[in-house]
């Protein structure tokens, strides 16, 4: 008894030490040991683990990589989204943010700003429960990612286990995000490993990380030698309060969390314009990629009073550095026709570096964009990488032109379908197919319809849908109700019987989706995710909708004239038409259970949650309030209305009785949003 006893002590000091060391390599970039020492301790650990499997627990150093290969990831829902930024490409434009700002907070307000690189890697959450790493996640959709725990578990400079401090206990419950990327020479090393075995080769560190991060096998994941940065927080519950983004930053480094050495507080936009240019020379003697600077309000109060749109906060920017430019041969300008029939000239290009990623295609925009380039097919052309991400043609070089450049001509026929090509308004640049049937649009239309965030149909993805199309078994949306079934889909690749009963339940659960999430996937024009959920709150059901004129929509603040005029031009189509009366055949919900006024009933109510909720996940409860008009924050004020709480509630619930905030159950939000 006394050995063990012996033997679990120096367990737990070879497991702290071991710790230890990978914060003062990972963290503070301050070894205190050779690396053959620290391999010394790994080993004596794994010894000793061996013989006592007993002692073995889940957040030990040697615990990185277990487990076998699975056969796929699970899909995990974000507490808060996982919002995208803006962009800034100029100076004046980060002016124009900062004069946005400074009109959302009002006058008086002093603004501080934080700096930090903008990695170029790919995005992921990392959520800790009493100071030990229990689950990753990929960003995915922003709401919904994939669960990548096993994969992130073997990075290196990932924390399994959270320190704790006198100045900075380890909360309750911590969920953070940052960026995970490979180094330049990792990445070389890669690549020259996949060339030996005849492999295909990663095209950039940013691939090469995304692609790793999706392995099914951490084992391997674990040899690509991936690190990360942790650069801001989604949820922190029994924490210490924590008021700037600058003291998350200093926590965060306490707790073991790994965070890039170059953040800056900046006191001013000069500041933070002087950090630009400085990295924007500077990026070349970095050990890994960056594309520009991220630039956030530093005082979490404001960002909470700033708030979001749909997709960005509005505190927070990244500031792009110029693109990268090469010269190369526009080898061919083909079409691409998209699901609402409008087609989009792509270069073909010979191949070329620029800023480290090989360039073979580049967005033309539209025909009238190649007039104005006056580009033809066979010129030599000088190419940007826009933002350091999508490429485009900036000018030919028309002094080298040798006679044989052609000029290229808008079809007059959809290159897929053969249907005519109009040119709808004089005003718009646009040029479409209207052919009804056109295959690569009803493609296009039909993985839109399936998406997760419009009629969410497991199963239906892009190959599915190409297959179904091809073959003729879907000639529109209303079949994948009406004429599909376990023996037409037992004919497709890949299909077999689980699959297929797979795919028609999730076909028959998408039929209970509300109005909105239907509006979204039908793909009207100019109407996206939220204009959906306004139009579906506001009439309630598709016929009251379809029956809209002109003027009554654009009566909603939310709809403007060239948003109203698309939507009474897509019912007012017999195709449109047609399609309702069919998917009221197939029994879909046409309904939004929110009608009327009761869909405006919290107009410029602000709620918080807190707590287990029993009867909605938090985006969902968040999602109603968001319906009926109202607001929503992660953090307790002054500006406030409600905050609900359920099972456990967290410090928010403290916060809110100090502030005499309006405290309500999960029940009482029921009644709210069902009246």
């Amino acid at each position: 008894m006394k050995q063990i006893s012996k033997t679990k002590k120096e367990v737990e000091e070879l497991r702290e030490k071991i710790r230890h060391h990978d914060y003062c390599y990972y963290v503070l970039d301050q070894p205190e040991i050779s690396d053959s020492e620290y391999d010394k301790l790994m080993r004596r650990l794994k010894s000793l683990e061996s013989v006592h499997p007993e002692l073995l627990t889940p957040d030990s150093p040697t615990q990185r990589v277990s487990g076998q290969p699975i056969k796929e990831f699970k899909s995990v829902r974000h507490r808060l989204p996982m919002l995208s930024l803006d962009n800034a490409y100029s100076y004046a434009e980060l002016h124009d943010w900062v004069e946005r700002v400074r009109k959302g907070l009002g006058q008086g307000e002093k603004i501080e700003y934080i700096t930090e690189l903008k990695f170029d890697g790919t995005s992921a959450s990392f959520t800790y429960r009493d100071g030990r790493f229990i689950l990753g996640a990929t960003r995915g959709d922003g709401q919904i990612g994939d669960d990548i725990t096993a994969n992130l578990r073997t990075l290196p400079t990932v924390a399994l286990r959270l320190i704790s401090s006198a100045k900075y206990p380890v909360p309750k419950f911590l969920e953070v995000r940052g960026e995970v990327y490979m180094e330049h020479n990792d990445f070389q090393r890669l690549n020259r490993e996949k060339q030996k075995k005849g492999e295909p080769l990663f095209v950039n560190p940013r691939n090469a990380a995304a692609g790793s991060l999706k392995l099914l096998d951490p084992k391997i994941t674990a040899q690509r030698k991936l690190r990360h940065f942790i650069h801001s927080f989604g949820s922190l519950e029994k924490g210490k309060k924590i008021s700037t983004h600058w003291e998350f930053i200093q926590s965060a480094r306490e707790w073991g969390l790994r965070l890039n050495p170059h953040s800056r507080l900046c006191k001013n936009i000069d500041e933070v314009i002087n950090e630009c240019q400085k990295w924007q020379e500077r990026r070349k003697t970095l050990a890994y990629d960056i594309d520009g600077m991220v630039i956030k309000i530093n005082y979490i109060r404001q960002q909470q009073k700033l708030g979001h749109t749909l997709k960005s906060p509005r505190w927070a920017i990244a500031y792009k550095f110029p693109a990268e430019q090469a010269t190369t041969v526009l080898q061919d300008i083909r079409v691409q026709v998209g699901r609402t029939g409008v087609l989009t000239p792509v270069a073909i290009l010979k191949p070329v570096e620029c800023g480290g990623v090989t360039i073979s295609r580049a967005t033309l925009h539209n025909f009238d964009e190649i007039k104005r380039l006056g580009v033809r097919v066979g010129d030599r052309v000088v190419v940007e990488r826009a933002g350091d991400v999508i490429p485009k043609i900036i000018k030919a070089i028309e002094g080298v032109r040798t006679g044989r450049e052609r000029i290229f001509h808008i079809p007059a026929r959809c290159p897929d379908c053969g249907g005519k090509i109009v040119k709808e308004k004089e005003e718009e640049v646009a040029y479409r197919c209207t052919n009804p049937l056109c295959p690569i649009q009803l493609e296009k239309e039909l993985v839109h319809f399936a998406s997760r965030q419009a009629m969410d149909i497991e199963g239906m993805g892009k190959s599915v849908v190409e297959q179904l199309v091809r073959r003729g078994m879907v000639k529109n949306i209303a079949d994948i109700y009406n004429a599909l079934n376990k023996e037409k889909l037992l004919q497709l690749d890949l299909f077999a019987e689980k699959k297929a009963e797979n795919l028609l339940k999730a076909i028959e659960k998408s039929k209970d989706r509300p109005l909105s999430r239907l509006l979204f996937a039908l793909g009207i024009r100019h109407v996206g995710e939220k204009a959906a959920y306004v139009l579906a709150s506001r009439f309630g059901n598709i016929d009251d909708l379809a029956k809209a004129k002109q003027d009554d929509l654009q009566n909603i603040a939310e709809v403007g004239p060239i948003m109203a005029e698309a939507i009474v031009e897509f019912f007012s189509s017999l195709q449109a038409k047609k399609l309702v009366e069919s998917l009221k055949k197939a029994g879909l919900n046409l309904r939004e259970e929110m009608a009327g006024a009761t869909a405006w009933s919290l107009t410029g109510k602000t709620f918080v949650f807190t707590g287990e909720l029993e009867g909605y996940s938090r985006t969902q409860a968040q999602r109603l309030v968001q319906e009926r008009g109202g607001n929503y924050s992660s953090a307790v004020s002054k500006n406030t209305d409600f905050i609900v709480i359920g099972k456990n509630p967290g410090s928010k619930y403290e916060k809110a009785k100090k502030l005499n905030v309006k405290i309500i159950k999960e029940k009482d939000f029921k009644k709210m949003v069902k009246k």
